[in-house]
Formats: C-alpha cells, structure tokens, sequence
C-alpha cells in the first residue's frame, strides 16, 4: 500500500514514516510530487486545515492521503497560537521566531499560568473524496528556557505533564509513543490495518 502524507515538514514526515514503519506501507511525502500545489490552510480549526489537505492531494494525485494539522493551544493566551501555531511569528518564521514570541507572551506568567496541550487532527481521504478525521491532545506546559535537541517546533519549551523533559529531550521513539501525533495517528493505524 502506498500512502501519501500532505507535509512538506521534514521533521513531521519522519515522525509519521516511524509509526507506520511496522504496517509495510510506502510513504511518500509532497515533496515527491513537485507539482502538487500549495493547499492554503484557511479553515478556522485544525480538522478543516487537515481535510482539505488530505481531500485536495488524494484527488489530484488518485492516491490515498494522510494530512494533519497541529499546534499548540496555550490557555493563558486563550488557545493561541492555535491553528497558527507554525506562522505565529509571521509567514515566514522560523521555529526559533515563533518560540521568541511565544516566550514574550507568556514572560510575565508564572510557571502554574502556562498550561497547554499539543493537538493533532489528522485526516485520511481517498482519491474518491471520502475522509475520517483523527484526533490527539498532549498536555503539558510551557517553560521559560529552550531546552533539547529532539524534535521541532515548540518542542524545547514544552514539558509534558507528568514529566520534567521536554519534548526536545525525549527520545524520538519514546515521542512517537506519547504525542499528540501518535495519538491520532494510533486511529489511523487501526483504520489501514482494517481496511
């Protein structure tokens, strides 16, 4: 089986490859297909962003595709970044730009005022336009100093609950039992070994 996942983020296509490794599938990510378009995330929540991903790619490509969209919702920030979470910063932030400005918002709150949960809505559609959504939440919270090589994104500031590591020191293996992508993707795993 082949599956396409509609990331063109290095980092996310790892993680993804790394859970399905065990199912056989061949996964491929967009940017095998350099004539796919861009699909602009303007819907209001993460499972409209992952749909449309997932919907646009499988038609043009007649294959069966994977899309997630995912960030960090802060409730001191009122779920911000949210559905913005990777261009925070602006269009063309860098992961260091948007950890920069997550840290500012949230300089003046003390470490009980930093909740937040990672999220993950993935979609699975087929080229014939049907789809499932798929979702994982990761609590933790937000600390004041990037710490951890692993990982990307806002993982050097978030400690999961329960834990005193980041995300960034957790090994990618242990990660890809725990996270909010996992989670999701656990479902889709049990919808392609079904199916």
């Amino acid at each position: 089986m082949e599956l396409i996942v509609a990331t063109r983020n290095p980092g996310k296509l790892k993680e993804i490859a790394a859970l399905l490794a065990p199912l056989q599938i061949i996964v491929r990510g967009v940017a095998e297909f350099p004539e796919l378009p861009e699909v602009v995330e303007d819907g209001l929540t993460f499972a409209e962003n992952a749909t449309k991903k997932a919907a646009t790619i499988a038609r043009l490509t007649g294959c069966l595709t994977l899309a997630d969209d995912s960030g960090l919702e802060v409730a001191a920030l009122a779920g911000a970044p949210g559905i913005h979470s990777a261009r925070y910063a602006g269009e063309d932030a860098d992961d260091a730009a948007n950890n920069r400005k997550l840290l500012a918002a949230l300089a003046t709150l003390p470490p009980e005022q930093r909740v937040a949960a990672f999220v993950c809505v993935m979609a699975l559609c087929g080229p014939d336009g049907s789809c499932q959504t798929f979702a994982g939440r990761l609590e933790g919270r937000i600390i004041s100093e990037l710490r951890g090589t692993e990982g990307f994104g806002y993982d050097p500031l978030f400690v999961v609950a329960g834990n005193e590591r980041t995300l960034a020191e957790i090994p990618l293996a242990e990660k890809n039992r725990i996270s909010h992508r996992a989670q999701a993707l656990a479902q889709v795993v049990a919808v392609l070994q079904t199916g």
